[in-house]
């Protein structure tokens, strides 16, 4: 199981020299992977209802300056050696399809093949508007449709895509991905994202917090993996070719150690219990899990990590 960190993408832990100090402490303290949010700008009025707290409300402690999320790839990819990469999730829709599979080969080819594309549909209208994409009704045919073109230009020698909203032919698309195929995760845990998952996907990576589709305890996980794998099995696919990945937002004892169902509340509690939880997901073939570390400088966030190290995973 490789063990993942939230890289900040704004704040004082995303200068370059913390950043720097972060990515190569994590990789030096044996983590296995970065992961990277996405906006691209935060509108001052936001009345799309965010989709992982109670309330609705996107927090203001998310609201601040952000770097963008492929070129803060790159730049980590530069100073690091065996970390992997991980989109944590890219919106599809943000970028022109043709221009983004472009970056994304880039980087997995500058990087030696480090990157995994973590990918979403999106939920934020406002900045949809902003961006001047794609309607935002139509965001989840847009990212399958710029999904699939891109797999054309990374696979094929002669790329040619028609759809509704990409079309291209007679052109060079060179150099290819250094990984074949690129693995592509995808986001979310609704319904539509599990279809994606099962048609295109080569990961499902959910977070366990949503509170309309919660996926916080053992039970509600497992049904989960079992709707994915009928509908992997209904789109004619193998439900091993996909795999399973998970992001924790919060862990620890200030975690309500109950979910919704009466049942444990996965990633609660002490470390013997989440080292527990880790051994109990390995054992569900679930292949990366990722944490948010605290800290208010790049040495508290690696402190952090080294304990995490060496009181939870040490008993995984």
């Amino acid at each position: 199981m490789q063990i993942g960190f939230n890289a900040p993408s704004g704040g004082p832990l995303a200068t370059p020299e913390a950043l720097t100090q972060l990515a190569q402490g994590a990789e030096a303290l044996g983590f296995h992977y970065a992961t990277f949010s996405d906006h691209v700008v935060i509108p001052k009025d936001i009345q799309a209802k965010y989709p992982y707290t109670d309330t609705g409300e996107f927090p203001a402690s998310s609201r601040g300056e952000r770097h963008e999320q492929l070129t803060q790839v790159m730049f980590v990819a530069a100073r690091t050696e065996r970390l992997r990469l991980v989109t944590s999730v890219m919106v599809v829709p943000h970028r022109p399809a043709l221009l983004t599979a472009k970056i994304v080969s880039t980087i997995d080819v500058l990087s030696g093949g480090r990157l995994t594309l973590g990918i979403g549909a999106g939920w934020l209208r406002e900045e949809f508007e902003a961006l001047q994409t794609p309607d935002f009704a139509a965001r989840g045919r847009v990212t399958d449709e710029y999904i699939l073109a891109a797999r054309a230009l990374w696979t094929q020698e002669e790329p040619r895509f028609e759809g509704e909203f990409v079309r291209f032919a007679e052109i060079g698309f060179a150099p290819k991905p250094v990984q074949n195929p690129l693995p592509i995760w995808v986001g979310g845990e609704s319904g539509p994202a599990l279809r994606r998952t099962a048609r295109l996907g080569d990961g499902w990576y959910p977070i366990g917090t949503n509170p309309s589709h919660p996926l916080d305890s053992l039970p509600r996980y497992q049904a989960a993996i079992e709707k994915l794998h009928g509908l992997t099995r209904a789109a004619g696919r193998d439900p091993a070719a996909i795999a399973l990945a998970y992001r924790v937002q919060k862990f620890g004892a200030e975690v309500p150690a109950r979910a919704g169902d009466g049942e444990r509340r996965l990633f609660s509690g002490q470390p013997g219990e989440i080292a527990a939880d880790l051994r109990a997901l390995r054992a569900l073939g679930v292949a990366a899990i990722d944490f948010t570390f605290p800290g208010e400088t790049a040495e508290q966030a690696l402190d952090a990590m080294r304990a995490f190290r060496d009181t939870i995973l040490a008993k995984a």
